[in-house]
């Protein structure tokens, strides 16, 4: 019996990809309408990450009223949906089709003129895997990644970060080690920097005013291998996606590694700013707490 049940969710997965598959065939605004039902439907529907994104913007946003935080929120479901749905571009859209749809400003920031490694800080917004596409596209990277529990899936997006240039992956549980020795190796790290991943390897800096566990990788990355910051930011629009690189951070590193957490969360506060309904809201940003803080969700 469970030998047939594993058989029936793998013939599930497969046809879940076929339908995907036939999804990248379709014009842009025909995906983006599909999106924008399909977040409309996760809105209604998704009780509990619709409770988390409320959530989320009600401590990040007080001052909006109740209705503004909601409007957002749906906004921001909308935009997520697409994304989703435009994931199979990245998958299995040809090159040219991908280099119109995202397009890319500032790459002369990609690398250094003097040699230093490159570190692509790239905040959780909707667009982060067209980014990284249109990265891999560029030149070889290296991120890290988490294995998937369905092998199928986990393959295909696997396949789907070695499609342009061969990436070099280290899984988490690596810690920094890999992506250290692949910094010095010349690879640009393409960094996934405001995710809440428990208390273990976190420290808790303010982002929008309320503490967050977040992971002090950047600082150490950059203490440890010299390697400069260059943000790489992307936005969604209506006919694809925009990447900028901005110019290289000065003098990054300062007092304490605390110290350069807390600047890099007003960085990405400056950038939800510009676009506050493409931030990933739907991740429990606050889950974990200091010591005796109440917890913001059920």
């Amino acid at each position: 019996a469970a030998a047939g049940g594993r058989g029936m969710k793998k013939l599930a997965t497969y046809c879940g990809l076929g339908l995907l598959w036939w999804l990248h065939w379709l014009p842009l605004p025909w995906l983006r309408a599909l999106g924008a039902l399909l977040g409309r439907l996760l809105y209604r529907f998704g009780r509990e990450r619709r409770e988390v994104a409320l959530t989320n913007l009600r401590l990040c946003f007080p001052a909006l009223s109740e209705v503004d935080r909601e409007q957002m929120a749906r906004r921001h479901f909308v935009a997520f949906a697409q994304a989703v749905l435009d994931r199979t571009l990245g998958w299995w859209a040809p090159r040219g089709r991908l280099e119109r749809l995202i397009r890319l400003r500032g790459g002369e920031h990609l690398r250094s003129a003097d040699g230093r490694p490159t570190i692509l800080l790239a905040p959780h917004f909707v667009g982060l895997d067209a980014g990284g596409t249109r990265m891999t596209m560029e030149t070889p990277v290296c991120s890290v990644y988490s294995n998937q529990k369905n092998p199928v899936l986990n393959r295909l997006l696997y396949a789907g970060r070695m499609r342009f240039n061969p990436s070099q992956l280290a899984s988490r549980q690596e810690g920094l080690r890999k992506v250290v020795k692949y910094l010095k190796e010349g690879y640009p790290f393409y960094y996934l920097p405001d995710m809440d991943f428990g208390p273990k390897e976190s420290i808790f800096s303010p982002f929008f005013g309320v503490q967050a566990a977040t992971i002090p990788a950047l600082s150490r990355l950059v203490r440890l291998t010299g390697a400069r910051v260059v943000p790489c930011i992307t936005r969604q629009v209506a006919d694809g996606y925009e990447v900028e690189l901005q110019p290289a951070w000065d003098n990054f590193t300062g007092a304490s590694v605390e110290a350069d957490t807390e600047f890099m969360n007003r960085f990405i506060e400056s950038e939800v700013l510009k676009m506050p309904e493409q931030y990933f809201w739907l991740h429990k940003r606050f889950k974990t707490r200091p010591a005796g803080e109440q917890r913001f969700y059920k």
